[in-house]
């Protein structure tokens, strides 16, 4: 069975499941929520009819905005590129780099069916509900970077027990 877990929001909760078909993403996301590392960070890009993305701890932070979005671990993970950007898939955040490499921590939830990304970035995961707070949260105010005006917030992640 595939790992489960509640994303707690400052807008509602979304459950995700991550794909057992790309284990080192999977690990590591376990691995960083087991830690407690996304607990207060925030979805630091917004755009409507795209995409929400998060992970930056660095986004804790006002007086670090303008570095949003470039924050995480030292480390990258290995491509692990097998399933399409549909809405509701979450994908790991990457810079320019050869390989596809991901972020250590920054991730996307597709809201939208964004084919044109396809083999460029891993999809490690689905929301099996709460798409309606990956709707709201897309709809926020954002500034010039698609940064939301007001933050909305990553209040902790936790695994869902298996039955």
């Amino acid at each position: 069975m595939a790992l489960q877990y509640i994303i707690k929001t400052s807008m509602g909760d979304i459950a995700i499941a991550l794909h057992d078909d790309t284990p080192q993403h999977r690990d590591n996301f376990a691995k960083l929520v087991a830690e407690g590392y996304y607990d207060g960070i925030r979805f630091h890009r917004v755009i409507e009819g795209f995409m929400i993305q998060t992970g930056d701890p660095l986004s804790r932070h006002d007086d670090k905005r303008m570095l949003h979005g470039t924050g995480g671990p030292e480390y990258r993970v290995p491509a692990e590129i097998k399933h399409a950007n549909r809405k509701g898939t979450l994908a790991a955040a990457r810079d320019n780099n050869p390989q596809k490499a991901s972020s250590g921590s920054q991730f996307y939830i597709n809201q939208a069916d964004n084919a044109f990304l396809d083999g460029q970035y891993t999809v490690f995961g689905i929301v099996e509900s709460g798409i309606e707070v990956v709707d709201q949260i897309a709809t926020v105010e954002t500034d010039m970077r698609d940064n939301p005006l007001k933050p909305v917030t990553i209040e902790s992640i936790t695994p869902v027990a298996e039955a």
